[in-house]
């Protein structure tokens, strides 16, 4: 292993300033600096002790090199910021070495030229993790059959089918497909064809107290034409009858109707908190799904049977103005006429773009962690609507899980191709269902079945070999310009350039683009990036391993983040904590094992990472001491509050989960809080601006409207965007009345938003015809409506803003260096 040794470097984060030596191998950045412990009255020894920090070079995502020459009295900088929120800074004396340094990390983040260039392909575990095989620990015959689903038990209405065996019928599907046992390999052939990527709709889960199905696919085929297939109503109706099948012999629900109702404390909770005086927008889905409809009671004791059937959804992900279009290259959305079992329901939640630049505005909120001190830019923070996304995803999972575990429905869920949003709210909602999942093993499960086996594209997703445009050299300081640290990372000079850059690739993609602008990023009509390593690297890597950054979106992230929610409202139902959901975090990116390395199941067969690379799972089985709860309670009795066996989010309770990014929970949420206490105060005797007289003359006050987090200005729930519920549950419906009340249709995008702006700014000086198109008179009146739509559909994936500069995490302050080196990055700074 060649190891480039550096001495006489500093190291800055948080405003404070080692001096040590910096090492650059392989695949790691070690930087080892001498402890020093200013509030021991003790003399330090004569040996000092020393402390080495990691960093790995696939969770570098922003690099910027600051050369300066030795006459300017300042020393050359190299600005790190990583993918866990870390973020440092080095100084060197001399700016010929410095440059030396920062070609060799680039070259060994971005030009490895193939993922099994990793440090997992090399990587010899530690004694401890020898004994573990975290590969076998996902049997997907053995986990169906934990959910009740064997050839020798009672037929409970699905079957294994290995139509998928050799990946041929769907590739990014798992090789074992749990279908209804009414539905022959034949029909499922022909169903194929008619969604994206022939992923077709098959189990997800069964909630074992009363047969209700958690199903997922892809989008269907529809197209303008409004294409059906026979063959996949058959098969989605399959999945909704499929509890029919069942004889559960006098098995009963809880009592829904008693004063605590199943789970008491959440559901009270959401519904009853003084926080929030009206019903959430999904609790008024779910009274429409409900109303008019008698459960099925048991005559004799008047308590609800298990497997009484009120409302099968089918839940697409999507806002409703995407989902629709998506016809425009073929695809679509469900026409409910072909499916009269179900009901649908638009969840609003955005594709990876939009998540994309949340996070980025995130960053641009926290960046300058390596020198400062000072709290994040709140502004920033409200404006990034992270908390609005999670918010969203929670909402939806909860819909999800209510109307499996209370309900007694059967639920279909997809997005586009199925990979992304779906398998945040499959395996969130099954989270709310199942205790089993809230275990160390069950939440492993979960995420092998739902995330990895269901082939959610973790290679594009997190891009492990990284990219070129993470690498900047930054000139002005060479120039001899007095740029201070926490000033913009990039030229000034440079952001009309950028501007019009960017105004020229969205009109040139608005002619030739060939795919709608709610893909998730994945399909083949996304295009490499221009300046993809493919066309700067002789050695590149294959087009499916290329780092796409149009493609990168923290989809797995806001999973954890909504987990750790739910873990933050319920700290005694699950057996992990906090630290396993930020170290699993930093192994997404990290690239020390095989597990999140490639797209699908089928790709890592083909890569037999299975035995060429240590899981992911094996260094959390060996560490498990470390990451259990010490306030968890196995116990489950629905007769219990707080030991009920579904769990539901508060959503006016989600909060920024401070420990991931780096911040105290003081410095992210104490807005929040602020907020929270003032909305108290002055809820009691505060009118709202509708009042209405009385009989006598004077004016009796309305309920005052929940109030809403500065993080949520004024959104709306991700389920009701689309229409009014009775609306948006009824077949037939206007488009243009879906249009109207999506939150896509109201909302443009950011990008669209800046253009009308400028062509209101220029319409004075008669420069808006040749731009926007405006020859005629009065032409130019109409564009900013068609840029509306277009900005919606089109440039979600161009960032309005670019973060330069590093942002920091803050993992886990420890008295002493960790055994294992590798165990955590930066960790001299306080991290774990």
């Amino acid at each position: 292993m060649h190891v480039k040794v550096i001495p006489n470097v500093d190291a800055i984060r948080f405003g404070d300033r080692y001096s040590g030596e910096l090492r650059l191998t392989d695949h790691h950045i070690i930087f080892i600096h001498p402890v020093t412990n200013q509030n021991s009255a003790t003399p330090p020894p004569n040996t000092p002790k020393y402390r080495e920090s990691y960093i790995a070079y696939p969770i570098i995502s922003h690099c910027i090199f600051r050369p300066c020459p030795s006459i300017s009295g300042r020393p050359s900088s190299i600005r790190i910021r990583g993918r866990d929120f870390s973020l440092i800074n080095f100084l060197f004396l001399n700016e010929t070495t410095a440059r030396e340094a920062f070609d060799y990390i680039r070259t060994r983040t971005c030009r490895l030229g193939s993922i099994e260039k990793l440090y997992a392909f090399s990587y010899q575990p530690l004694k401890t993790e020898k004994p573990f095989n975290g590969w076998h620990l996902y049997d997907p015959r053995a986990e169906f059959r934990r959910q009740g689903i064997s050839t020798k038990s009672v037929d409970r209405g699905w079957r294994v089918s290995l139509i998928n065996k050799d990946y041929n019928f769907s590739p990014t599907y798992p090789g074992l497909l749990v279908v209804p046992s009414k539905i022959s390999d034949n029909v499922i052939k022909y169903a194929g064809p008619y969604r994206s990527r022939a992923r077709i709709p098959v189990l997800s889960y069964l909630h074992s107290l009363n047969n209700c199905s958690i199903t997922r696919s892809s989008q269907p085929l529809v197209g303008f034409r409004g294409n059906r297939s026979i063959q996949d109503e058959k098969l989605v109706g399959a999945c909704f009858s499929a509890s029919a099948t069942v004889e559960f012999n006098g098995l009963e629900a809880p009592t829904l109707d008693t004063a605590e109702p199943s789970p008491s404390s959440s559901q009270f909770d959401i519904r009853g908190s003084s926080l929030e005086g009206e019903a959430t927008d999904t609790e008024r889905l779910e009274d429409e799904l409900n109303t008019g409809i008698e459960g099925n009671d048991d005559s004799q004791t008047g308590k609800r049977i298990y497997g009484a059937q009120q409302h099968n959804l089918i839940v697409d992900a999507r806002p409703t103005i995407n989902a629709l279009a998506m016809q425009v290259v073929g695809k679509g959305s469900e026409n409910m006429e072909y499916y009269p079992f179900a009901k649908k329901a638009y969840l609003n939640i955005d594709n990876i773009h939009v998540m994309r630049e949340s996070l980025n505005t995130v960053i641009e909120a926290i960046k300058d962690g390596d020198i400062s001190k000072l709290p994040p830019n709140r502004e920033l923070l409200i404006k990034s609507n992270w908390l609005k996304h999670i918010r969203g995803v929670l909402d939806g999972s909860a819909l999800i899980a209510r109307q499996v575990g209370i309900n007694h429905s059967h639920v279909l869920i997809h997005c586009s191709d199925g990979w992304d949003r779906t398998s945040q709210l499959s395996a969130l909602s099954q989270l709310m269902l199942d205790p089993f999942y809230r275990t160390i093993d069950g939440f492993i499960i979960l995420v092998e079945k739902d995330w990895l086996s269901f082939g959610h594209m973790f290679q594009q997703r997190s891009g492990p070999l990284g990219h070129e445009k993470w690498f900047i050299v930054e000139r002005d300081a060479m120039a001899g310009s007095a740029m201070q640290p926490g000033e913009s990372d990039g030229r000034a000079g440079e952001a009309f350039e950028n501007a019009i850059a960017g105004a020229r690739r969205f009109f040139h993609r608005s002619r030739n683009q060939d795919s709608s602008g709610d893909t998730d990023g994945d399909g083949p009509g996304s295009p490499p990036d221009e300046n993809s390593q493919a066309k700067r690297s002789s050695e590149a890597p294959p087009v499916t391993e290329t780092t796409r950054p149009n493609e990168i979106s923290p989809v797995f992230h806001q999973f954890l983040d909504a987990t750790w929610q739910l873990l933050r409202q319920h700290p005694t139902r699950f057996e992990f904590n906090e630290r396993f959901l930020r170290r699993l975090l930093y192994h997404l990116y990290a690239g020390q094992y095989g597990t999140f390395l490639y797209n699908c199941e089928k790709q890592r067969i083909d890569a037999r990472v299975h035995e060429r690379t240590r899981s992911v799972w094996d260094y959390f089985l060996s560490r498990k001491p470390e990451f259990l709860n010490p306030d968890y309670d196995a116990t489950v009795d629905d007769r219990q509050s707080g030991r009920e066996r579904l769990l539901f989010p508060k959503l006016t309770d989600v909060r920024w989960w401070a420990q991931c990014f780096g911040r105290s929970d003081s410095e992210m949420n104490e807005y929040l809080d602020q907020a929270a206490a003032y909305e108290q105060r002055i809820g009691s005797y505060t009118l709202t601006p509708t009042e209405s007289p009385s009989k006598n003359g004077s004016r009796s006050p309305q309920p005052p409207s929940s109030p809403k987090p500065p993080s949520l200005p004024t959104s709306r729930s991700v389920v009701t965007t689309t229409e009014t519920i009775h609306d948006a549950l009824t077949p037939g419906r206007e488009n243009s009345m879906i249009l109207k009340h999506s939150s896509s249709a109201d909302t443009p995008g950011a990008f669209a938003i800046n253009l009308v702006k400028l062509r209101d700014g220029v319409t004075g000086l008669d420069l808006s015809r040749g731009l926007f198109g405006g020859s005629e008179k009065g032409d130019h009146t109409k564009t900013p409506s068609r840029l509306r739509i277009q900005g919606e559909q089109e440039m979600a994936d161009m960032p309005t803003h670019q973060a330069h500069q590093s942002f920091q995490h803050e993992r886990e302050v420890e008295s002493t260096p960790p055994k294992d080196p590798l165990d955590h990055s930066m960790a001299s700074f306080g991290t774990g």
